[in-house]
């Protein structure tokens, strides 16, 4: 606390050094004074830079010197020669200087470049990752649509080739319920049935919870200690204030009573009993430990006599290095004045540099600011389009299936039109016999009806007519047939030529008129069928209930 000697001088722990003030004598220039324009962080520790200009300065200090007297024309000349010399140099020196600003403003400039031409490089990249990420989830995503089409289009045919002929099924109750998939345990919401409707049902309803007086009787319920607590406040076992802080003779106590106790601990622990070692272990001694080091403590007087030799030394350097510095500054005043032109013109040059890298700097976050406009626009662009041609191609997916199913459906209508014509060409066929056989029929009831004896020879000419007749008929009836089988050649041919040449507003037409004269009156049929079930299911009902009532 009251003072340290160290190893290191008062000069390496300072952040800037002391420059004390200086008084110049008439008639002297010292050559610090030529760093007089030098601060610490601004040519100072002097660099190769500053050690070049140092040494340019005492070489025009020493030509300053050596140029001779203006008292003949010969020295004139002289001195105008060696100026022109003198100046032609310092000329080429600024020329070197300004090629090395221009160096200088090169290598920013190509460093800005190469820094925007990555910055370029990596949102292209970023772009591009996009695009591609937009690309692959376009794709994922047609891949599961068509997917999920075909499971629902084999599932459609599935269901479609198990009842190929379309005939109506009766309902087995058995299956239904031996099947936990059906619609008896799950019924589908485009039937009719929405299982949330009735939700509030299954709700847990609470006489306790849900009423005022079930309320109470639950609160009566509860004992006294669950809604009323008693805490009971420790006692502190060090003396505290009428603040509530422990005292620090508390404190104290406490921390003895510790030490105490863990002393005790240790105490105990040594006269415990060792148990005895076994017979083949061996016994390492322990290393002897170093004797203890004991420091004399000094008297008073000698650590003040040594503080005030301490205070004595570091006054005595710190004066030498002002000393040391005050008589550099002196030696050098000439440069330092020259070092403060040099570095107002050099000042002038780097605020240039500045103004010229800040509005590079603004320019180059102008373009990255309309780079990142662009690629969200871009990136608009893209999602709509993509949005567009997913449209686009579900539209086409969904006209596909149509003119397929369109096609299945004029196929089945085709082999309906055929095999409707040929099943009327066999009724017809048919009912030809059945009228001829009819009227064979009659014609023998007829003639044993009458039944007389005088009329053999008319029954003979009416038996060899009936044999004629019948003769006649069935050589017509095979020429009928033969002439019903080239007419349905005829037909069959002119249908195919039709179904060539039709077009696809002759198809809809046909499967119009299909739906029209088929479809719907076979759904009228159906719904006709259902409600005479309907209508018939409660006369059987009462009819059961009558039957099993009396049986019971």
């Amino acid at each position: 606390t009251l003072g340290t000697q160290t190893d290191y001088r008062d000069g390496e722990a300072q952040t800037d050094p002391y420059s004390p003030e200086y008084i110049v004598h008439s008639g002297s220039v010292p050559e610090i004074l030529t760093l007089a324009t030098l601060t610490w962080g601004r040519g100072l520790p002097a660099g190769k830079a500053e050690m070049e200009i140092i040494d340019r300065i005492r070489e025009k200090r020493a030509w300053e010197a050596a140029l001779p007297p203006m008292d003949s024309p010969s020295n004139i000349a002289k001195r105008l020669k060696m100026m022109e010399a003198m100046e032609r140099k310092e000329w080429a020196y600024r020329e070197e200087e300004i090629d090395k600003l221009q160096k200088v403003q090169l290598e920013v400039f190509k460093k800005l470049l190469q820094r925007r031409e990555e910055n370029q490089n990596e949102l292209d990249a970023m772009r591009l990752h996009n695009q591609w990420q937009n690309r692959q989830k376009a794709k994922e995503e047609k891949i599961r649509k068509i997917q999920r089409d075909c499971a629902l289009m084999l599932r459609k045919l599935i269901a479609k080739s198990k009842n190929l002929m379309g005939k109506l099924e009766r309902r087995d109750i058995i299956k239904e319920y031996n099947d936990f998939s059906s619609q008896t345990y799950a019924p589908l919401s485009r039937i009719g049935f929405f299982p949330d409707n009735n939700s509030e049902y299954y709700a847990v309803k609470n006489f306790y919870l849900n009423t005022f007086a079930g309320l109470c009787e639950l609160e009566k319920s509860v004992p006294d200690s669950v809604s009323q607590l008693k805490i009971k406040t420790p006692k502190p076992k060090c003396p505290i204030t009428k603040a509530g802080y422990i005292k620090k003779s508390g404190r104290l106590d406490a921390v003895l009573a510790q030490v105490h106790q863990a002393l005790l601990e240790k105490k105990n622990k040594a006269k415990e009993p060792k148990k005895p070692p076994p017979v083949f272990e061996k016994v390492e001694t322990p290393v002897p430990k170093p004797p203890t080091l004991i420091l004399e403590k000094p008297s008073i007087e000698e650590e003040e006599i040594d503080l005030a030799v301490i205070c004595l030394q570091k006054l005595l350097r710190g004066r030498a290095l002002q000393n040391m510095m005050f008589e550099g500054k002196e030696k050098r005043l000439d440069l330092i004045r020259e070092l403060r032109t040099t570095h107002a013109l050099q000042e002038d040059g780097q605020l240039l540099l500045k103004a010229e890298k800040q509005m590079t700097l603004s320019l180059q976050r102008q373009q990255d600011s309309q780079m990142c406009q662009l690629s969200s626009l871009e990136r608009d662009l893209a999602t709509v389009e993509g949005r567009t041609l997913a449209n686009m191609l579900d539209f086409l997916s969904k006209e596909l299936v149509r003119l397929q199913e369109e096609r299945k459906i004029h196929a089945l209508v085709m082999l309906a039109e055929r095999q409707r014509r040929m099943r009327e060409a066999e009724e017809s066929g048919r009912r030809q016999l059945e009228e001829s056989r009819r009227e064979e029929e009659d014609e023998t009831f007829r003639q044993a009806r009458e039944g007389d004896c005088w009329d053999c020879r008319q029954t003979i000419d009416t038996y060899l007519e009936d044999i004629i007749l019948s003769s006649m008929e069935r050589t017509a009836e095979e020429q009928a047939r033969e002439e019903v089988q080239k007419r349905a050649l005829e037909i069959n041919d002119i249908a195919y030529e039709m179904e060539s040449r039709r077009t696809r507003l002759q198809s809809e037409e046909i499967v119009a008129e299909l739906v029209y004269n088929f479809l719907i009156p076979e759904a009228e049929k159906s719904s006709m069928r259902e409600r005479v079930r309907q209508s018939q299911r409660k006369h059987l009902y009462a009819a059961h209930r009558i039957i099993h009532g009396g049986t019971e």
